[in-house]
């Protein structure tokens, strides 16, 4: 693609710098009120463009409200509410496609698609899902909850749309966090290999969740940030008030985007090296700008990537200037403060994690930590803290993140590999050819296993025993407790002879241990713990359903008037057999529990050493069922599947009789 066909605007066109305004949105005055008239997209379509300015200050303001009250995501959508006006106003989201990355960001799609009247519900039990849904609405023509898909999608449907001969427009809308996943480069390689009509909308922001580590970004940004670009820019401004008036300051924007075009040659040749036309940056705040660049942008044919520049948490002083605090937002949030409130409660499952792997660290300098852009979310930031060298994040990679640990469990090192329980569901792969086949000790540790509550389906830890239970060689376990996953951590650092995994659920600990008083040690592999000892009835429970186990025993024992044994099985892989076939012997029935699908995970794997042992009974076994689980409070779906411990307690009784 030659010089000529490259398209660059100028930022910040209506200021005499790049800073975009900041204004809080709860003290805009009254307007009139232009949200309430949006019933479809088709009545934003049809306003002006003063409507189109109030109404996205609207439904800034709508977010904010409601999100500060019921809790979600909160920098992520405000920072795109000019994006989501603009895509409506000219794209028809019924017959084109538009194509959002993660879904958490689209708040304001969700409102201005007819859903403004549940908008309260959202993330709440039965009502809208945090992220885009298929099934919830028309205008979610793809869903999603990982990053960096949009562009694959968009892809995909577009090539659906040329060979069946329609004529449609497909958009994808990806933010430079989700720049960091290699399937967006994949995605763009291909689309513009094949010169496909559509639109990427490349919504530059600066963050992810975390700070971004996308060395392409930091091109981006140290170009359109740099002194010399912004001094040359000023210089020209003098020159042209000098020379030609006041007036013909605005002539010099084409001037200066000249400028800037030669100046941001790098990072379009990059789009067009890749086939991409590429336009920008603009200004995502400035609906006059971005509106009329847009549809401009849509009209041209090929791959096409509009590069707009947005801030996160958009509207909000502090939420701008604090974006990773500001990611997400607790409920009773005070808006204008933007306090949040304080919970007494235990610490987070989360924060043991990080501050027992960063104990372990002091005094093991091979001990490295490694994450795929969820630091605070995995607890690795406390690690960060204390050994910033010794700590890696990939960005949203979690392959690279799989395979960087097995290249330096290759060398000695200890690498322990934290990550979401759903988000590894993307390095499988890498987890079986690269870390198992290879005998290489990896410890991965898998934050959010089990039902995670609010974010849904997309979020749940519903398949982590199952599908690290098949892998060869893998030492799987599951604590119960806080002090528990001490020492399960422990016993990853020990353990050398092969990979391990540890998933722990999200939430607060039990708070009943004192672990700054208690010691640690590792634990005896596949060895498990009876917690009680019973007759006829034992319960073979598995992490967080051990504790289910426990409380539900006691309710048994008050309906059959004698004790039950419990077990903490603590291992899935390998199986404390001897203990098993022991209680299996002893018992009349046995029943196991598990926050993880009922296929392949915890239950099955007793059953197949009952059936290999010619045991002469099963498990009854209670988990999650064969399907995926919506959004709720924890407890509000464990109620739903019948596992909170008065439930199974319940269900036992009536087994038994």
């Amino acid at each position: 693609m030659s010089h000529a066909d490259r398209i660059t605007f100028p930022l910040g066109s209506s200021s005499d710098d790049n800073s975009l305004p900041v204004k809080n949105a709860t003290e805009l005055p009254a307007q009139s009120d232009v949200l309430a008239r949006v019933k479809s997209a088709d009545d934003v379509r049809a306003m002006s463009p003063e409507e189109l300015a109030v109404l996205a200050q609207q439904v800034r303001r709508r977010i904010i409200e409601v999100i500060a009250t019921k809790g979600g995501h909160f920098g992520s959508p405000l920072g795109v509410v000019e994006i989501t006006v603009a895509l409506l106003h000219i794209f028809d989201p019924l017959k084109d496609r538009v194509v959002w990355d993660v879904g958490h960001q689209a708040y304001a799609w969700k409102i201005l698609t007819g859903r403004n009247d549940r908008f309260e519900t959202i993330r709440q039990h039965g009502g809208l899902s945090g992220f885009l849904k298929r099934s919830e609405n028309a205008a979610d023509v793809f869903g999603a909850g990982h990053a960096s898909t949009s562009i694959a999608a968009a892809y995909g449907m577009a090539q659906a749309r040329d060979r069946q001969k329609k004529n449609h427009k497909v958009v994808a809308v990806i933010g430079d966090g989700s720049m960091t996943g290699g399937m967006a480069y994949e995605a763009l390689n291909n689309a513009g290999l094949q010169r496909t009509n559509m639109m990427v909308v490349f919504n530059d922001n600066e963050m992810s969740i975390s700070q971004n580590v996308w060395a392409v970004h930091k091109g981006l940004s140290s170009l359109i940030t740099s002194p010399s670009y912004n001094s040359l820019k000023q210089d020209i401004k003098k020159m042209v008030r000098t020379l030609m008036g006041p007036r013909a300051v605005s002539t010099a924007h084409t001037r200066e985007g000249a400028v800037k075009g030669m100046l941001m040659a790098g990072p379009a040749l990059f789009f067009e090296e890749l086939g991409f036309r590429y336009i920008g940056p603009v200004d995502g705040h400035n609906l006059e700008e971005l509106i009329p660049i847009m549809r401009g942008a849509s009209e041209l044919e090929g791959p096409i990537c509009l590069h707009v520049i947005t801030k996160k948490g958009k509207g909000l002083t502090y939420a701008e200037a604090d974006p990773i605090k500001y990611h997400a937002a607790t409920s009773n949030m005070k808006i204008e403060t933007g306090d949040m409130m304080k919970s007494d409660a235990p610490p987070a499952y989360t924060k043991v994690f990080g501050n027992t792997l960063t104990e372990l660290a002091a005094k093991d300098e091979r001990i490295v930590a490694i994450t795929a852009a969820m630091d605070g979310g995995t607890g690795t930031d406390i690690f960060a803290k204390a050994f910033p060298d010794r700590f890696y994040d990939v960005g949203i990679a979690e392959e690279c993140a799989v395979t960087m640990a097995a290249g330096m469990a290759a060398e000695g090192m200890i690498p322990v590999c934290a990550i979401y329980s759903t988000f590894l569901q993307r390095a499988f792969d890498q987890i079986l050819h690269d870390v198992a086949l290879q005998h290489l000790p990896v410890r991965f540790v898998l934050d959010r296993g089990g039902l995670v509550g609010a974010d849904g389906p997309t979020h749940h830890g519903a398949f982590d025993l199952t599908y690290m239970r098949l892998v060869p060689g893998m030492v799987l376990m599951a604590p119960r407790d806080e002090q528990e996953l001490r020492r399960m951590i422990r016993t990853q650092i020990e353990y050398n002879d092969g990979p391990s995994a540890m998933r722990y659920p999200r939430g607060n600990a039990t708070g009943r241990i004192d672990l700054a008083a208690t010691e640690y040690p590792a634990l005896e592999i596949g060895k498990g713990e009876l917690l009680q000892r019973g007759e006829k009835v034992a319960l073979l429970g598995i992490g967080l359903m051990t504790q289910h186990f426990v409380k539900a025993a006691a309710l048994l024992e008050e309906k059959l008037g004698h004790k039950v044994t419990v077990f903490d099985a603590r291992f899935v892989k390998p199986l404390d057999r001897d203990t098993i076939l022991e209680l299996a012997r002893t018992h009349e029935f046995l029943f196991t529990a598990e926050d993880n699908t009922i296929r392949g995970g915890f239950g099955s794997a007793v059953n197949e050493l009952l059936a290999e042992e010619n045991a002469g009974k099963f498990a009854t076994v209670f988990g999650l069922p064969d399907e995926f689980v919506d959004h709720g409070t924890p407890k509000e779906l464990y109620g739903d599947l019948g596992l909170l411990p008065e439930q199974l307690a319940e269900r036992i009784a009536s087994r038994l009789s």
